[in-house]
């Protein structure tokens, strides 16, 4: 600086060159904060145009269009672009919640496709784009129609694996460029999500949330809340606030890269049962080249009762064809409660649990196309949750096993009464003892009953420390409860008494405990019927045995008022029959088709069953 206060030439060269430095370094650290997102423009409703009154796709044409549009490109924000990023990527306007600038760089697909004619082809295509692509992005968008969609997120999650970034797929179902459309709304989630939300699945955003791809499917053609997931809650809401379920997003264990397979076997098939179908159709429908078939059946699981048909499905399974069960009802899922669902899993069929059709399809499209696997294998992985596409039911210990922390936990906050710890103490005590009963801690129950816990309060569940030691079978805490004054009729949230565990768990000894302090059966008959005809198809005279000294009746009978005796008879369960004839089980009850198990006896002609009928016929006739 000069010595009159004014600026030199030098001084100005430097004062410029500091003006430069900074704005580099304001770009470096905006360019640090930046997320960008691949959008592959595969086609659909999104993106078209309308010509002679109708909607069609038009190629070249979406990039141009949402630069016009001020939500889709924020010019303002050019600053943060690298130079070679300014002619290709657009821009998102960074709102005070998003944690990074989002932007993004379109890829159009050639030809531009209406989802109808979708095909492996065009997964293997978005799954090799998404490869390419994977390390220079930080997630992807999938503009896509509609009508396939949720099964082009289903095969890109098995697609895909070892995913540790979101691939959100969307569309919608008024073209962008209208007046009024939901594309705006679901294409901007879809980008916020992807750039400020790691949720590493593939995902299906629409109508403010995101679904699990391989749980979705269309449910409605005319609503903008066109896709649902019947049997888990959204992974995210977007409404004020964004919401995300962090808690339920699958997240991939294996200490792999991310690889993609595009080995997909074209020859699955999908087959609904229907009343009156014939062994004909099925026989043409298993002919080859079918490797796999999704087999859609009644409630929750079931099948008609056809030798014929279920010979066709063991010849199928014995010949290595893949077949897995899922239900015709959206919600629920496929479980071997009846006979008819039992003798599908006898004959092979997989159970496929609550999966939609498009994820079993395209699971089979996966398995089939991994021809190093054996058949054992691919069998044992079909019935497995690969990508969280079906809810598996373990039992797993719980993650507090400790009694110390227990003790800790309930110690401190019990020192505190304020009306907001003791509502704290309330909803947590019943978990801490519900984990005491489980690890059989009597003394720990005891320093929280001393705490003021209650031996009866129940868990976010409906269930008590009752319910839990009962299912474990710790007697001795069952016991100890009982004393405390625990009640034996309290019911969970599925309307059931800790008897009820102890029978499903087959704990006898517990079983006389409880109807000895005066629990009592109070599921309906027919609910009875049905879990004694299930234990009886799988042979299971334990549990049978169980339910009899519960006080269930022997003759209860399900909605074909079929008793337990008619299934353990069909199935020529000898140990079941005689349990249940000690019992007093009645030999001539008919069901509803006019059969009873001695007209069965005999039409099967098992010998051994008829002379236990001999035997005992002055106790297994009708009184």
């Amino acid at each position: 600086m000069a010595s009159n206060g004014s600026a030199t030439p030098d001084d100005a060269e430097k004062i410029q060159s500091s003006l430069l430095a900074c704005q580099k370094l304001g770009q470096s650290e905006d360019a640090s904060d930046v997320a960008r997102i691949l959008v592959i423009y595969t086609g659909g409703t999104i993106g078209m145009v309308t010509f002679d009154g109708v909607y069609k796709p038009r190629p070249n044409c979406m990039v141009d269009k949402l630069k016009t549009m001020p939500i889709f490109h924020c010019v303002d924000s050019r600053h943060v672009l690298k130079e070679e990023e300014k002619d290709e990527f657009l821009i998102l306007q960074r709102i005070a919640t998003d944690k990074r600038t989002v932007i993004y760089k379109v890829i159009e697909f050639d030809p531009l496709l209406d989802s109808s004619n979708m095909s492996t082809t065009q997964w293997i295509d978005i799954a090799k784009c998404i490869q390419d692509n994977y390390s220079s992005y930080d997630g992807f968008v999938v503009l896509h129609g509609t009508d396939t969609m949720a099964y082009t997120a289903s095969a890109l999650s098995f697609m895909c694996e070892n995913l540790g970034k979101a691939v959100i797929l969307t569309g919608s179902q008024i073209p962008i460029y209208e007046t009024r459309s939901d594309g705006r709304d679901n294409f901007l989630n879809s980008l916020i999500v992807a750039g400020n939300y790691n949720i590493p699945e593939v995902l299906i955003c629409f109508g403010d949330k995101v679904f699990r791809g391989n749980r979705s499917t269309k449910w409605d053609t005319g609503a903008f809340s066109a896709f649902t997931s019947p049997n888990i809650s959204p992974l995210a809401t977007l409404e004020v606030n964004i919401q995300v379920d962090w808690q339920a997003v699958f997240r991939n264990s294996a200490l792999e890269p991310f690889r993609i397979e595009t080995r997909l076997c074209p020859n699955v098939a999908l087959l609904r049962l229907f009343p009156g179908i014939t062994t004909q159709t099925v026989r043409a429908f298993l002919q080859p080249p079918v490797q796999g078939v999704v087999i859609q059946t009644y409630g929750a699981g079931n099948a008609p009762n056809s030798e014929g048909l279920m010979s066709l499905f063991r010849d199928a399974s014995r010949f290595g064809v893949l077949m897995i069960n899922i239900s015709q009802c959206s919600r629920g899922d496929v479980r071997a409660e009846y006979e008819t669902g039992l003798i599908l899993t006898e004959a092979g069929v997989i159970q496929g649990g609550d999966m939609t059709a498009e994820a079993a399809l395209c699971k089979l499209y996966y398995i089939l196309g991994k021809e190093d696997w054996s058949t054992d294998k691919r069998k044992k992985m079909l019935g497995r949750s690969l990508r969280g596409e079906m809810t598996v039911v373990t039992e797993k210990d719980s993650a507090i096993t400790e009694s110390e922390f227990i003790y800790s936990f309930a110690k401190f906050i019990s020192i505190n009464t304020k009306e907001e710890i003791l509502k704290v103490k309330n909803s947590i005590y019943p978990n801490l003892m519900c984990w005491a009963a489980k690890a059989n801690d009597i003394p720990c129950l005891r320093y929280l009953q001393d705490q003021g816990g209650n031996i009866g309060a129940e868990n976010q569940d409906g269930r008590t420390p009752l319910h839990i030691a009962c299912r474990v079978g710790h007697i001795n805490v069952v016991q100890h409860l009982l004393e405390s004054g625990a009640s034996v009729h309290q019911k969970d949230c599925r309307g059931e008494t800790p008897l009820v565990d102890a029978v499903e768990a087959e704990h006898v000894d517990i079983i006389k405990l409880l109807v000895k302090t005066g629990a009592h059966l109070t599921l309906s008959q027919d609910v009875i019927a049905v879990r004694m005809c299930s234990a009886a198809a799988a042979n299971n005279k334990r549990a049978i045995s169980a339910w009899l000294t519960a006080g269930a009746n022997p003759n209860c009978h399900d909605y074909d008022c079929r008793t337990p005796l008619h299934v353990a008879v069909t199935l020529n369960r000898e140990n079941i029959v005689s349990l249940l004839l000690e019992s007093g089980a009645k030999i001539d009850l008919q069901d509803a088709f006019g059969l009873s198990p001695k007209s069965i006896a005999e039409n099967l002609k098992l010998e051994g069953i008829l002379k236990m009928f001999e035997s005992k016929s002055g106790s297994a006739t009708v009184s």
